[in-house]
């Protein structure tokens, strides 16, 4: 398979996630560049993202930072989950920065991986680094498989 196609079939698993990832959609997360091990989103901060003190919440930036890592640690197409991650806040964001979150793995073994993200504001500033811990599941990705592992909440 060559380099082209690698980033095609990873961009195709994580067009995939994207799809049924309703929680990346609702904060206006986009995907700017997918490859093997790679992840680059981006995102506007937007007032109801805003804490106490005018900035925008940890929260947020840590849901935007994992979710470049979640996309970057899928993007061979097996399905992985994350086991640990942690985020160091370095300046805030204030409404209307449009932020970028690349994501890179730093190590990938057959069942757990290591991956980086930096949270750069539309300056270039540094928001925030983030580390986080991968750990594989048994069943690759496929539009089959993510709908087929849905819970059912009915009943709840």
């Amino acid at each position: 398979m060559t380099m082209q196609n690698n980033a095609d079939a990873a961009r195709h698993h994580i067009e995939t996630l994207y799809a049924q990832d309703i929680c990346a959609q609702n904060m206006g997360i986009q995907i700017e560049h997918i490859d093997i091990g790679f992840a680059r989103l981006s995102m506007k901060i937007v007032p109801h993202m805003l804490n106490g003190h005018h900035r925008c919440h940890g929260g947020i930036l840590f849901s935007l930072a994992d979710t470049a890592f979640a996309y970057a640690c899928n993007s061979e197409g097996l399905a992985a989950v994350a086991s640990r991650g942690s985020i160091d806040f370095i300046r805030p964001a204030l409404v209307g920065d449009q932020l970028t979150a690349t994501a890179s793995v730093r190590h990938q073994g057959k069942n757990t991986g290591l991956y980086d993200v930096e949270i750069i504001n539309q300056n270039g500033k540094v928001v925030a680094f983030f580390r986080g811990y991968s750990h594989r599941l048994s069943p690759p990705i496929s539009d089959n498989t993510l709908k087929k592992n849905q819970p059912n909440r009915q009943g709840e």
